[in-house]
């Protein structure tokens, strides 16, 4: 998720008549230690594994940063891969999962953000098949949904439908908080970001809002006919080879765990199965594993499975020159820090960031941390996921962006992976 949006909590729908997710199941209801290429004992994908000791200068420096990196953040674990052309450069894990289980490359975590990702790569896929166009309204699928004639899939995509996040609701955040087993459902969260009430006219200006991505779930399995999670598996978790991706209608991750802790309430605590249901749509609030991380930074990054020109939409669908923090009504207006500009160098996609030639996501969330981002000028995947120590700084909003820049600027120091303004 973009940093303005994580800031706040850490940080497919059925509305009033009809249930637009019934597909979905009826259960929908600290110390240093350096991973070695011998894996400890216990249940593991056996696909995702440190890379040997022996190791050159590339290797090194990799190393070399995410250990210095954990040490200045004060994080609890470090885990990390880096591909070139595919090819291994260093993966590997510095620091505990749980005290006395060092973390591993093949230990699962929350993916959040990668799946909306994966949402858009799918939406250019169908437009690519000439099954639908980025300009049709929403309510040819839902029409249920206020303003559904004016938003568009486009709009959806790239974030750009006016629609108010409900991350950003207060009482949201607060019943969060205080809830944290809470299972939400796409009628609530849609309910709460409140379609009736748009920040601007559709396609007017770019504001990131969660409940964009929930619609268009919803919408993609309406198209389709075809459930969201079913979706993933036809079009994105084959065709980008990914062997320890999933989704759960429930809290449930797939062992070996990766385990997340937070502060947010207050107290230092495990964080690892708090409901993630609010993340995004049903279907797509998935786990995975550092390695299948780095596969999606590159199948998402290079445009895998897309047209040249499905490529180039996904990374500019016409964002850029919005974001600005204008008035729209009577003494109202969207904020900087909601409606962020949108710049050639600096801008969202369809469902993901591009930034001086990167392309990433950056998912963070109750305690979980993570970045995929590729660089397609040298065919360079970083992948990391961190987690927070009880004396990590809150101010610190996505420790794995510090630690993939810090990478980056060791192996391509002309072109260093940066993230501002998200």
């Amino acid at each position: 998720m973009p940093r303005r949006r994580t800031a706040l909590l850490c940080a497919a729908l059925a509305l009033a008549s009809t249930p637009l997710l019934a597909e979905s199941p009826a259960h929908a209801a600290a110390g240093s230690h350096v991973v070695s290429a011998s894996r400890p004992a216990g249940r593991s994908s056996g696909n995702c594994v440190a890379s040997p000791n022996t190791g050159g200068a590339r290797a090194r420096a990799v190393l070399d940063a995410v250990e210095k990196l954990r040490r200045d953040l004060k994080l609890r674990a470090v885990v990390a891969r880096v591909t070139q052309d595919g090819h291994d450069v260093w993966t590997g894990a510095v620091g505990p999962s749980m005290t006395g289980v060092p973390a591993r490359p093949d230990m699962r975590f929350r993916a959040g953000s990668v799946g909306i990702a994966f949402m858009n790569v799918m939406l250019m896929q169908l437009v690519d098949e000439g099954r639908v166009s980025l300009d049709d309204p929403i309510s040819r699928w839902l029409p249920e949904v206020p303003h559904a004639g004016e938003i568009t899939l486009r709009m959806l995509g790239e974030a750009t439908s006016g629609i108010q996040d409900y991350v950003k609701n207060a009482g949201f955040r607060a019943d969060l908080l205080a809830h944290p087993f809470k299972q939400w459902t796409p009628q609530e969260l849609v309910s709460i970001a409140d379609p009736k009430d748009l920040l601007y006219p559709p396609g007017k200006n770019f504001s990131y809002s969660h409940a964009n991505y929930v619609l268009l779930g919803a919408a993609l399995a309406r198209i389709t006919h075809t459930s969201l999670d079913q979706l993933l598996k036809q079009r994105i978790y084959r065709a980008f080879g990914l062997r320890a991706t999933s989704n759960s209608y429930t809290p449930d991750i797939p062992t070996p765990v990766l385990h997340a802790f937070t502060t947010g309430r207050g107290v230092y605590e495990d964080s690892t199965f708090w409901n993630p249901s609010w993340t995004t749509a049903p279907g797509a609030v998935i786990t995975m594993d550092l390695c299948d991380l780095a596969r999606a930074g590159a199948g998402v990054g290079s445009g895998r499975t897309l047209t040249p020109h499905g490529y180039q939409t996904l990374l500019d669908p016409g964002t850029v020159g919005l974001g600005t923090p204008r008035p729209y009504t009577p003494g109202g207006e969207c904020p900087v820090d909601i409606c962020i500009p949108q710049t050639k160098a600096a801008h969202f996609g369809l469902g993901s960031i591009v930034v001086n030639g990167w392309v990433f996501q950056n998912p963070s969330f109750t305690g979980y941390a993570a970045v995929m981002a590729y660089l397609p000028s040298e065919r360079l995947t970083i992948a990391v996921t961190t987690t927070s120590s009880p004396t990590t700084s809150p101010d610190v909003v996505n420790p794995s962006e510090n630690v993939a820049a810090a990478i980056s600027q060791t192996l391509v120091p002309k072109n260093p992976l940066t993230f501002a303004p998200f």
